[in-house]
């Protein structure tokens, strides 16, 4: 037999029509003899049913054996159902079985093959064939088909070439760990896998291409959390001429088009530009959500004079001192609470958290007896106070009293429900530092990458005070994620050699870990520049979900393990041999 409809496609005006389907069994039913079973396939369900007066004992007998995911082959005539399912598209009709092949039996499997399933997550990894059969892990794997279908047809009509890099290439280690590949026919000596195309398409740049783009696979050895993964797609633009303000206009206009065809929504561009300083200020954070307040508030004017110590000594250290007014949440949050949220902003390397709640006109918490009635007044006036409210204080260097607080605004915002989950927020954060510091390493590193061009005000302390460069770099944001990073690229051999000695590195060793790309520099560079957009975090974006993995077909778990292949996994010692590894295991 082969498929006249799929299972979703049938509807009243099709009754009398003789109809052959296939697909899985999604329920089957004995009622007095009558069979109905729900038969599923990519695009929906169709009910049969099995009349034991209306068909030969074999077809009835066979009938009688299907179980849930057996694979079937049906023919038969729809007619129209007694009792409609106002649920289901084909729920006015169902077709009336005259002809049965069972296709392939199946066992009863570990989880319900349902959107509700019942399934933990290992189950659902282990399984994930399985997985993958629930109508909605499907809609979100077509979300993701039709969005680089968008991408694809978009940069094409704006004449970028989409161009492959390679995936074994050479090890650059800066910033995370490279997954490393043994050469068998070079002993001794690695591959890298990429963690991003950057070095390649900057050539491409070199190349003259002038417009390139790759939906590129990418790879970082790196901790993972719910919204990362150890391979990972971005797609991958870099253009050569024109300012960062063209390239974040052509991003706008790909994500107005991809949130237009998926969602049907109009996204309002041009995008909000927000500096990386006031991002951290008002949010607490470089990937701010703001679809509702909670903002930071600075509050060191007020507190210049304080008798809290802990504030004292931070005003001493040129440290700042902020809070966030939570409206009407005295009463919400309980010593109990204050102690959960204070080991949050411990996690976020603040020393503590102070709170103060207000309530008849008075001041309780953990410092209210220090505060004058200046102060008092003072806060209510910069906060606007009123009864029940819930202040929340951290003081630190600005880097950490501003994270520390950004994430409680995010845990309470959550928490309290302030967020409106219907809004698609973007911006895009600007101005960020060219280069962060580590006391641990005592040494700088780039913020971005090491390409990251400066800003031209700043060429001048690039190698004599890093600290005050700023980067021509943009992040576009979404509702608090990071969905995409760019910059304009060093183009001029001298500045790539200067930002390699800001960042410590001997000119032999800048030569040893990017000579290619160096030497490239010698022959003619075009200004550029571009962006990379995470594929997989716009897709959890796109379907609502907070887990990157509910949107790659085969994903790891946060060991970056895979629980259905058993990846990663021992080797044949003769594989070692042939690439001349000899693994040692610490007993430990």
């Amino acid at each position: 037999m082969n498929r006249t409809h799929n299972n979703n496609e049938l509807r009243i005006e099709h009754v009398g029509q003789v109809v052959e389907l296939k697909g899985w069994a999604q329920k089957v039913r004995n009622l007095g003899g009558l069979i109905f079973i729900d038969l599923r396939d990519r695009y929906g369900i169709t009910q049969l049913v099995v009349n034991p007066k209306e068909v030969d004992e074999q077809l009835y007998e066979t009938a009688i054996k299907i179980k849930n995911e057996y694979v079937l082959c049906v023919k038969g005539v729809v007619v129209e159902r007694e009792s409609k399912n106002p649920n289901l598209p084909t729920g006015d009709i169902e077709v009336k079985v005259t002809e049965l092949e069972i296709l392939a039996e199946a066992e009863t499997p570990p989880m319900l093959i349902q959107d509700d399933t019942d399934a933990l997550e290992d189950t659902r990894l282990k399984y994930r064939y399985l997985d993958l059969r629930r109508p909605k892990m499907q809609r979100n794997l077509i979300v993701r088909s039709k969005v680089m279908q968008i991408v694809r047809n978009y940069l094409s009509s704006l004449d970028f070439i989409e161009v492959e890099t390679p995936i074994l290439t050479k090890s650059t280690p800066e910033g995370a760990r490279d997954y490393l590949v043994p050469s068998r026919v070079h002993p001794g000596e690695f591959y890298a896998l990429p963690q991003s195309p950057q070095i390649f398409k900057q050539l491409c740049m070199v190349a003259g291409l002038e417009r390139y783009f790759q939906i590129a696979r990418c790879f970082r050895d790196e901790d993972l959390r719910a919204d990362r993964q150890p391979e990972f797609t971005q797609i991958d633009i870099e253009t050569s001429f024109l300012t960062a303000e063209e390239i974040q206009t052509i991003v706008e206009n790909l994500f107005a088009k991809i949130f237009k065809e998926i969602k049907g929504i109009d996204i309002k561009v041009p995008f909000d530009r927000v500096s990386y300083y006031e991002a951290m200020s008002r949010y607490g954070s470089d990937k701010p959500d703001r679809r509702f307040g909670l903002e930071l508030v600075l509050l060191n004017d007020i507190f210049e004079n304080t008798e809290f110590s802990i504030f004292k000594q931070v005003l001493e250290n040129n440290g700042d001192i902020r809070a966030i007014n939570v409206k009407n949440a005295a009463d919400k949050y309980s010593r109990k609470e204050i102690d959960r949220l204070t080991n949050l902003a411990k996690k976020y390397h603040a020393k503590g958290l102070a709170y103060l709640k207000y309530n008849n006109g008075e001041f309780n918490g953990s410092f209210s007896k220090f505060l004058t009635d200046n102060e008092k007044q003072a806060l209510i006036k910069r906060l606007n106070v009123e009864e029940n409210d819930l202040l929340l204080f951290v003081s630190d260097e600005f880097e950490t009293c501003c994270t520390a607080l950004g994430a409680l605004r995010k845990q309470v915002g959550k928490e309290l429900n302030l967020i409106n989950e219907d809004v698609y927020d973007f911006l895009w954060v600007v101005d960020f530092p060219l280069f962060e510091y580590s006391p641990e390493d005592g040494r700088y590193y780039a913020k971005h990458h090491p390409f990251t061009s400066p800003k031209p005000e700043s060429l001048p302390y690039l190698t004599s005070d890093p600290a005050k460069c700023l980067a021509q770099a943009y992040d576009i944001v979404l509702n608090g994620y990071e969905v995409g990073g760019g910059s304009i690229r060093i183009h001029r051999r001298e500045v790539q050699n200067q930002m390699f000695a800001a960042l410590g590195f001997t000119q032999e060793e800048a030569y040893k870990r990017f000579g290619f790309l160096l030497d490239a520099f010698r022959y003619g560079t075009p200004p550029h520049g571009g962006i990379a957009l995470g594929l997989d975090r716009i897709i959890m974006l796109l379907v609502n979900t907070e887990n990157i993995r509910d949107v790659i077909a085969f994903p790891k778990t946060q060991s970056a393990t895979c629980l259905m292949s058993d990846a990663p996994s021992k080797v044949d010692p003769k594989q070692l041999e042939e690439l001349h590894i000899k693994v040692t295991v610490d007993e430990e």
